[in-house]
């Protein structure tokens, strides 16, 4: 059967959507390339014509931008992508492999009853601003407070319930017998979820991975409510820049903005085959 042709409402429509979903993405690369006199004119200016980079010069050098008479950057950034890097490649690592041991555990042996999967999942029916006080309260008792411990700790147990529930779909649509099959073979219960079903959900595990690091690396309310002068993230400084002493700083924010993007961007590209698969994985029932 031959594809349908593209009519012209349907082109249309098309493009439209195009341009309203990239037209953010555009207009945060523009700006992360003008001039600070560029940033507030009137009429806006769609594409500096004397691009710069000073605005990601900036980011790592705060008097990169007294060359245009502009201050207000107190600080570089580099503490806040150091951050993010840190809290979100360490959190992502400890709650997939957290979450994936407890999708076995509930998808072969039903731990905790029927009743654990929806227990894991409620943690996430609340508001984060309901439970970020409690943790607050919590953290300043016990000394964890502006520290990556505590901000990596907060960050597996709100992305854990993911993980737990993506993964365990996935390990659901593998077949008991493959696993049964591998231990006639005289490998080990353990051995066996680790050499037939791990691998077998491989497409899944890298989808999961990739979701749960996009949830870390753009939070924000918790790392701006645990962190204070020590650690920092790349959203909070991202909101420092609103509140400038100097003003809104638009080009550096929209350049920490870019830079923001760049590991999601590079991430997708390299596990899209993966993820492709991973999202598809659940689509066909046994």
């Amino acid at each position: 059967m031959s594809d349908r042709p593209l009519t012209l409402p349907l082109a249309l429509l098309l493009g439209l959507v195009t341009v309203v979903t990239l037209f953010p993405v555009f207009w945060i690369l523009m700006t992360a390339i003008k001039p600070p006199t560029d940033w507030n004119a009137v009429p806006a200016i769609w594409v500096p014509s004397e691009p710069t980079l000073v605005n990601f010069q900036t980011l790592f050098d705060p008097e990169a931008l007294g060359v245009y008479g502009v201050g207000g950057v107190s600080e570089a950034a580099t503490q806040a992508v150091f951050g993010s890097l840190l809290a979100s490649i360490v959190a992502t690592a400890l709650s997939v492999g957290i979450g994936l041991a407890a999708a076995i555990a509930l998808s072969r042996y039903s731990g905790g009853g029927r009743a654990t999967p929806l227990i894991i999942l409620s943690g996430r029916m609340f508001p984060p601003a309901a439970i970020a006080v409690p943790f607050v309260i919590i953290f300043s008792t016990i000394g964890l407070i502006d520290t990556y411990f505590g901000l990596i700790a907060i960050y597996i147990a709100v992305t854990l319930p993911f993980s737990t529930w993506m993964l365990k779909s996935f390990v659901d649509e593998v077949p008991k017998e493959v696993e049964e099959a591998a231990m006639l073979d005289g490998l080990t219960r353990a051995r066996a979820h680790l050499t037939v079903t791990i691998p077998l959900i491989k497409g899944g595990l890298f989808a999961t991975t990739l979701f749960i690091f996009i949830l870390n690396w753009s939070e924000f309310l918790f790392a701006l409510v645990l962190s204070y002068t020590t650690i920092e993230t790349i959203p909070v400084r991202l909101a420092k820049y609103v509140t400038a002493t100097a003003g809104t700083l638009y080009g550096v924010q929209a350049a920490l903005a870019v830079l923001a993007m760049v590991p999601l961007v590079i991430a997708g590209f390299l596990i899209q085959n993966h993820l492709a698969r991973g999202m598809t994985f659940g689509a066909v029932k046994r």
